[in-house]
């Protein structure tokens, strides 16, 4: 069964569908075997994946609103490692077709059952919004991954994401977590970044994850080559960087897993 990660900020220009892009790349690099959903009508994180996001004849758009098969819409991004689900503008359709269905929130998390089996992990890069789209993101999840930039506003455009997901975790998906807090574009040398990096280390601790991803010029250049960054400069900081934070994540993973069986009899125990 393959992990869930809905990758999610509110707010734009944070280095979400950089982070959906490279981190499906660097985990597939593991040998991991990764799906990458396209979830944003924007289409960067299908562009990004080396597939033209105009020439797609089916998108999420089809998974969403015409019942087509998950299997069916699936293209294999070859140059990036990974499996996509592409997404493009005709996703704002979807959404509005969305709110007049009866499963509008949970038509997603449905539509991915099938394939759960195929992938160790299936990253949702969500719209930069709390819409349709990313409110099944989140209720298809096992977790959501926030991908922060360490300036002034962006505690209070965590603390909005928070709040809904407390809300879909109350309301539809009660095992939805924070997978983690990826600080992005970090530029150590700007006092402020350092300021707004502790005060996350101190609020929400082991959630933050260790490693960082720097500002570097090669990793804004590889959307335009269509490539993710281990795949245009290896040898980059931004490589580097997202190679770890894979590394990082699959530890995490293992360590829940390793937890698990420790916890269960006592569960079980109070449970009788």
């Amino acid at each position: 069964m393959s992990r869930i990660i809905a990758i999610s900020n509110q707010k734009g220009g944070v280095g979400k569908t950089t982070t959906c892009v490279n981190l499906a790349a660097s985990l597939a690099a593991t040998r991991r075997r990764v799906l990458l959903v396209d979830l944003d009508p924007q289409g960067n994180a299908t562009m990004g994946s080396g597939i033209n996001k105009h020439e797609i004849e089916l998108s999420g758009y089809h998974l969403l609103l015409e019942d087509i098969p998950l299997r069916e819409l699936i293209v294999d991004a070859e140059a990036a490692g990974y499996h996509l689900l592409p997404g493009n503008s005709d996703l704002t359709a979807a959404e509005v077709g969305l709110m007049q269905s009866d499963e509008r929130e949970t038509r997603l998390g449905t539509r991915l059952q099938p394939v759960a089996d195929d992938y160790d992990y299936i990253l949702i890069d969500c719209p930069p919004a709390l819409n349709m789209l990313t409110l099944n993101a989140l209720t298809a999840a096992n977790a959501v991954f926030i991908p922060i930039q360490c300036e002034y506003y962006a505690l209070e455009g965590l603390s909005a994401l928070l709040e809904t997901v407390e809300q879909i975790r109350t309301a539809v998906n009660p095992g939805l977590e924070v997978e983690g807090l990826l600080r992005t574009m970090f530029d150590a040398r700007n006092n402020l970044a350092n300021e707004v990096s502790q005060q996350l280390l101190d609020h929400f601790g082991d959630k933050v994850y260790r490693t960082i991803i720097p500002r570097n010029i090669r990793l804004a250049e590889a959307p335009s080559y269509g490539a993710p960054i281990i795949k245009y400069d290896r040898a980059s900081r931004g490589a580097a960087a997202y190679l770890a934070l894979a590394a990082e994540m699959v530890r995490r993973q293992q360590e829940r897993q390793a937890e698990a069986p420790a916890t269960a009899p006592a569960e079980a125990l109070g449970s009788g």
